[in-house]
């Protein structure tokens, strides 16, 4: 019985040792993090007017791949329309990331779409990419950039526009997969086949899934306090908390 019970003590303590060992072993090194989110193509836009239900729209939403990649610089992406500097680019929002993962389910909701790579406004189209993984203030070497995890996307009636539906925006709320927006710490060169190299995870831990959930009304208000304090996130998003 003794015995049993050193044993069981004995286990108690190895779990806990190698348990703590390990999770202060993953903070300190990132690469131990799986990472496995590549660039599967490098978008842009050009300044174009568009008639929207009797109205004039002007918009960059319209882009479309580009060879030999594109330039992430602080505020915006090299040669990228920016129309409404309001609510697009910036710091915070310097360039805009999609995961390829789930662009069948928009090919299923609007199957008559002449689909293409930029179909969301994005600017880098992603493999792997997850927001229920990706945390707010994780900063990633991709290409010859250093990049920033800053907010979810919000998006705006223009996304319906892209799409021709007037369903896409309550679409995109009611599925919950933003995207990310993320800060350009280092200008620098991207293009596709550029894999993304975790430099530092963002704390406290705090993903971009959940995050787009809050401001839309899910959550609770002890995530919410943490979102409010979180360095990283943008002061935009805090306001829409």
């Amino acid at each position: 019985m003794q015995s049993s019970v050193k044993s069981t003590i004995a286990d108690f303590f190895a779990y806990n040792c190698v348990t703590f060992f390990t999770r202060n072993l993953v903070r300190r090194i990132p690469k131990l993090y799986l990472v496995n989110m590549k660039v599967v193509a490098t978008n842009i836009g050009e300044k174009r007017t568009v008639d929207w239900k009797g109205q004039e729209v002007v918009t960059g939403i319209f882009k479309y791949p580009v060879d030999g990649g594109i330039v992430l610089e602080k505020t915006d992406v090299k040669s990228d329309a920016v129309v409404d500097r309001k609510y697009h680019g910036g710091v915070d929002k310097a360039c805009y990331a999609y995961s390829l993962d789930f662009y069948d389910h928009w090919k299923e909701l609007h199957p008559d779409l002449d689909w293409d790579y930029g179909m969301m406004g994005e600017n880098l189209t992603i493999e792997g990419l997850d927001e229920k993984s990706l945390s707010i203030g994780d900063v990633y070497k991709v290409g010859e950039a250093i990049i920033e995890v800053s907010q979810p996307r919000q998006p705006c009636f223009k996304l319906n526009v892209r799409l021709s539906s007037s369903l896409a925006v309550k679409q995109f709320v009611k599925f919950g997969r933003s995207g990310a927006y993320f800060r350009v710490l280092k200008d620098g060169k991207v293009q596709a086949g550029d894999v993304f190299e975790l430099q530092t995870k963002g704390e406290p831990q705090l993903t971009v899934y959940d995050v787009f959930q809050m401001v839309y009304g899910g959550g609770d208000d002890s995530m919410r306090e943490i979102a409010r304090n979180h360095a990283a996130l943008s002061v935009d998003t805090k306001m829409a908390l």
